[in-house]
């Protein structure tokens, strides 16, 4: 195999690799906002709020809420005007469509709602004399 076909192999591998990913911004329950990558290939709805729990619990050891719910910041042109929506994330067709209209964009703003489990809600409310 000649010299270049070697480099033009490892730059379509690097470009590949490249358009896996998607810089965010996300915003944890209105907190300070956080930088990640995010796999966008193939990704569902699940496996988007995985990816943030599990961010999120890298930054936050001990933190068992998980997220609930994901909205992103959509960009609208209309006659010339850009705009800003927030849009809930319901389905991974929503998922797909939000990476394929970023797909020109440097990142993707998003507000994750974090909430704790039930468990750890009836956890909390029995006291600690009851539970021992």
């Amino acid at each position: 195999m000649s010299f270049s076909l070697i480099v033009i192999n490892f730059l379509l591998c690097r470009f590949e690799a490249m358009v896996d990913m998607f810089d965010v911004h996300a915003q944890f329950n209105s907190g300070e906002p956080q930088r990640l990558k995010v796999r966008c290939l193939g990704v569902t709805l699940r496996g988007l709020k995985d990816e943030l729990n599990e961010f999120n619990q890298g930054v936050n050891p001990g933190d068992t809420r998980r997220v609930e719910y994901v909205r992103y910041k959509r960009e609208t042109l209309d006659k010339g005007r850009i705009s800003f929506n927030w849009v809930e994330l319901t389905n991974d067709d929503n998922v797909r469509s939000m990476f394929w209209e970023h797909n020109m964009f440097q990142w993707i703003d998003m507000r994750v709602t974090l909430l704790r489990s039930t468990e750890d809600i009836i956890k909390s409310l029995i006291s600690s004399e009851v539970r021992d």
